[in-house]
C-alpha cells in the first residue's frame, strides 16, 4: 500500500500508456524497500509472476483515487506510519546471539545484527534483513541493565544492554533475559532510563500520588497479556528464570553466567 501511494506521489495519475509493469519492474528500487524489490540481477527478465512485487506495486498504484490530492496521500502514509510501535524512534546498532540448532549450525553460528528501536513508547528489536519485529516491549514491562566488559584489552568485547520480561512458557509463568551487544549501549541505556522516568512521571502526581488523568495516545499499543507487544522468542538466545528467581534454563554466553 504504501509504495503504491509513493508512487502516486512521485508520478501522479495513473497512465496505462507509461505505468506498465515493465516500467514498475525497473523502478521497483524507488517505491519499495530493498527486501520487497525483486533482486535487480533478474530485472532483465520480461516476465513477472502474478505475485510479484511489481505486479503488486502497480495495484495497488492504480487503487489511488484519481481524484486523490498530495496531501490527502500524505495524511494517508502518515497515518499507516503512526500505527507502527516503533513510529518516532530513535535507532541503534547491535547484535545477539542466535539459538544453536543442530549441528551445522554450531560450524556456522554466528552473531546477527539488530535494530534496536527506542521511543516514549517502548524498546522494539527488528531484524533489519527480514525486516521482522522479533520482539516489543513497554516500559511497564521490562527492566533493563546496562554492562561493561571485565576489560578494555579485547577490541571484540562490546558493552551491552540486558532486557528481562515476563512471558509464558507451556502455560508457567516465567521472566526472560535477554542481552544485546552494541557499541551504542551506553546511549541505549540513557535513552531508556530518560523515557522510563518520563513514564513513572506521567503516572504519578506532584506529591507522588498516582495521577487522576494520564494523557492517552492516540493509538495505543496492543498486547499479548503478558507484557509482550510482539515476539518471536524462538529465534533469540534467552535465559529463563520460574517465579522464584531461579535460572531454569540459559543459552549461548548467558549459560555461562547461571
Amino acid at each position: 500500500m504504501l509504495g503504491g501511494i509513493q508512487a502516486r506521489i512521485e508520478l501522479g495519475p495513473y497512465n496505462s500508456h507509461t505505468h506498465t509493469i515493465s516500467f514498475f519492474r525497473e523502478n521497483q528500487s524507488r517505491f519499495l524497500p530493498q527486501h520487497v524489490a525483486k533482486n535487480s540481477s533478474w530485472s532483465w527478465l520480461p516476465v513477472s509472476r502474478k505475485n510479484s512485487a511489481e505486479v503488486k506495486l502497480l495495484e495497488q498504484f492504480k487503487r489511488v483515487p484519481q481524484a486523490a490530492t498530495t496531501r490527502k496521500l500524505m495524511r494517508k502514509y502518515l497515518e499507516f506510519c503512526w500505527a507502527l510501535p516503533f513510529y518516532g524512534a530513535a535507532f541503534f546498532h547491535g547484535q545477539v546471539e542466535q539459538p544453536v540448532r543442530g549441528l551445522m549450525s554450531l560450524v556456522n553460528h554466528k552473531d546477527i545484527s539488530v535494530i534496536i528501536a527506542i521511543n516514549e513508547r517502548g524498546v522494539f528489536i527488528i531484524d533489519p534483513l527480514e525486516c521482522t519485529l522479533l520482539l516489543g516491549l513497554r516500559y511497564e514491562d521490562l527492566s533493563w541493565d546496562y554492562a561493561k566488559p571485565s576489560t578494555n584489552d579485547d577490541p571484540d568485547c562490546q558493552t551491552c544492554i540486558f532486557l528481562q520480561f515476563d512471558a509464558v512458557e507451556n502455560g508457567i509463568a516465567v521472566s526472560k533475559l535477554m542481552q544485546i551487544f552494541s557499541r551504542q549501549a551506553a546511549m541505549m541505556d540513557a535513552l531508556i532510563a530518560h523515557f522510563a522516568d518520563q513514564m513513572r512521571r506521567r503516572r504519578e502526581g506532584a506529591d507522588g500520588q498516582p495521577a487522576e488523568h494520564i494523557h492517552d495516545e492516540p493509538n495505543p499499543i496492543q498486547n499479548n497479556g503478558n507484557g509482550v507487544l510482539c515476539n518471536k522468542l524462538s529465534r533469540l538466545t534467552l535465559a529463563t528464570f520460574d517465579e522464584e528467581g531461579r535460572c531454569i534454563g540459559q543459552m549461548g554466553s548467558l549459560s555461562i553466567s547461571y
